[in-house]
């Protein structure tokens, strides 16, 4: 289970936000490139991206902080956020980026992640953001009526590296990871889930373990590690010494 830091980029700032909401933000860094360096410093393996001016707007308007933090790290980094058309793909994933994450395209435009696929097999990432069951678009600006295990299944024999999963109304609160929506995504899904939202503490990583055999291989952690709830040094030692065991009638996947 590979933890992955989150940076979330919202005017060139290290920010996260409460539930998807752009009028609760929560300032961590003022430098990103910094805060990268930080994150690989301490374990890190991969990075984890957003853009959150791009995904509200369409629109690059963080690639001089993005570019800075690519050549300043060696781990591999994913970035999402505002990728909506295969030129601005292709851009991102020329410059360095290791994988690119597409989520409202997956929607409105899938043809076009089928031709990326064509041109760049495992290197493309399906974002998952969802509410209560269905996928939200342009930064979860949009709620569609779009099922969120039926994104899953159609885009999970294309070609993708892997689905990251958001459940919306977990994200940002510390409160615990939907473990059921994990659940019920992997098992419709033929390729790896990477988990996102609501982790606050090392037990919240270790109740997603019994999910590896699902195939949710990963996790992102944001507000978590900033707060210091979550010491990412402590979380990787927690993980490689946990034994996985089977929880007595599931009963941890529906807590």
């Amino acid at each position: 289970m590979q933890i992955i830091p989150a940076i979330d980029l919202l005017e060139g700032k290290c920010v996260r936000l409460h539930q998807g909401n752009y009028q609760e933000v929560t300032e961590f860094n003022n430098d990103p490139v910094e805060q990268a360096l930080y994150w690989e410093e301490i374990g890190a393996t991969r990075l984890h991206l957003v853009d959150l001016d791009g995904a509200k707007s369409g629109q690059p308007v963080n690639d001089t902080t993005i570019r800075k933090i690519i050549s300043s790290i060696k781990i591999p980094v994913q970035l999402g956020g505002g990728i909506r058309s295969l030129k601005r793909a292709e851009e991102l994933l020329n410059s360095g980026i290791d994988r690119v994450i597409l989520g409202t395209v997956a929607i409105e435009k899938p043809d076009l992640i089928e031709e990326l696929i064509q041109k760049h097999p495992r290197r493309v990432i399906v974002g998952i953001d969802a509410k209560d069951g269905k996928v939200a678009t342009r930064g979860w600006l949009n709620e569609s009526n779009v099922s969120a295990k039926e994104l899953a299944n159609s885009f999970s024999n294309k070609g993708i590296a892997a689905i990251i999963f958001t459940d919306i109304k977990t994200d940002g609160t510390l409160k615990g990871p939907n473990l059921k929506a994990m659940r019920e995504i992997a098992e419709v899904s033929h390729v790896p889930i990477i988990a996102s939202g609501g982790i606050g503490c090392i037990s919240d990583l270790l109740a997603l373990m019994p999910l590896k055999q699902y195939g949710v291989t990963g996790v992102i952690v944001g507000r978590a590690l900033y707060d210091g709830t979550v010491d990412l040094i402590e979380a990787n030692k927690a993980i490689e010494n946990f034994q996985l065991q089977d929880p007595p009638n599931n009963q941890i996947f529906y807590a």
